[in-house]
């Protein structure tokens, strides 16, 4: 029976490539789930990083298309955000795939398109840009007017005033919002796994690993809470990073009077 450090060793990186090929086929030990399993969340930390960055750009934008008055930058920017928050996650999924696959049958270049670390990524980053534009629009009509009629006061218009304070007071009125919209997108990250695009050589997600042990050994107890176990560390992370973002966004408020981030996991979205 292998050490759970061999272990680690062989299956660390196997979510990537890189360890033994062939996945554990009875006598699964609890360091072996341990460890497939975390090696999945390679994939799912991808997925919600690489979204949550690109996507923070394209929201930014999106919601200053929305409270724009011009109707081209407007209605454009409305229509995109109500189509991806008023459908489902796991149908966007389903239709990108197909989609980039009739691409593919007419243009090959778009081959990459139907692989997981592309086109779902795609369908991530346009869901939370839709998502967190909302908030953003949310943050932008709540800036208090003193603010902007100081900047005029001061001569600053356009970029300078947005750059120094609009845009700063948006992301500390919406980062607590903003923030559990990031605890959302890694969450959704599992849909990944029941989504079309397919795993390429078994190298999935953790929920495909979890998946795996729990087919083949009739027992969803274990692998499960294991996966859960990942996605609260993974949570209290998250937290913990846009905390610190946080206060450095409030450092110019009184202690008493810096809004505190709270925990507030989204039943419902």
């Amino acid at each position: 029976m292998k050490s759970c450090i061999d272990t680690i060793q062989d299956y660390g990186l196997r979510a990537i490539g890189i360890g033994e090929r062939l996945l554990p086929r009875s006598d699964f030990t609890l360091c072996e789930q341990f460890t497939l399993i975390g090696s999945g969340m390679i994939w799912n930390i991808y997925f919600g990083l690489m979204a949550l960055v690109t996507g923070y750009f394209l929201a930014v934008t999106l919601a200053l298309g929305k409270s724009a008055s011009n109707p081209w930058a407007r209605k454009p920017a409305e229509w995109f955000i109500f189509i991806f928050r008023g459908s489902p996650l796991f149908i966007q999924f389903f239709f990108a795939y197909f989609f980039f696959l009739s691409l593919k049958k007419s243009y090959p270049m778009f081959d990459m398109l139907t692989s997981a670390w592309a086109g779902a990524l795609i369908v991530l980053f346009m869901n939370t840009a839709a998502y967190s534009a909302e908030i953003f629009y949310g943050a932008l009509r709540t800036i208090p007017k003193g603010d902007v009629e100081a900047a005029d006061a001061y001569g600053m218009s356009g970029w300078p005033r947005f750059r120094r304070i609009v845009w700063p007071t948006m992301m500390r009125l919406a980062w607590p919002a903003y923030t559990n919209e990031a605890i959302f997108l890694f969450h959704a990250t599992t849909l990944v796994f029941f989504s079309a695009f397919p795993a390429w050589q078994q190298r999935g997600d953790a929920l495909y690993y979890a998946s795996y042990f729990a087919d083949k050994t009739f027992n969803p107890f274990v692998p499960y809470p294991i996966l859960a176990f990942y996605f609260i560390l993974l949570t209290l992370a998250v937290v913990g990073v846009f905390g610190v973002i946080n206060t450095r966004l409030n450092r110019h408020l009184p202690a008493e009077r810096r809004p505190k981030m709270r925990l507030r996991p989204n039943l419902m979205r």
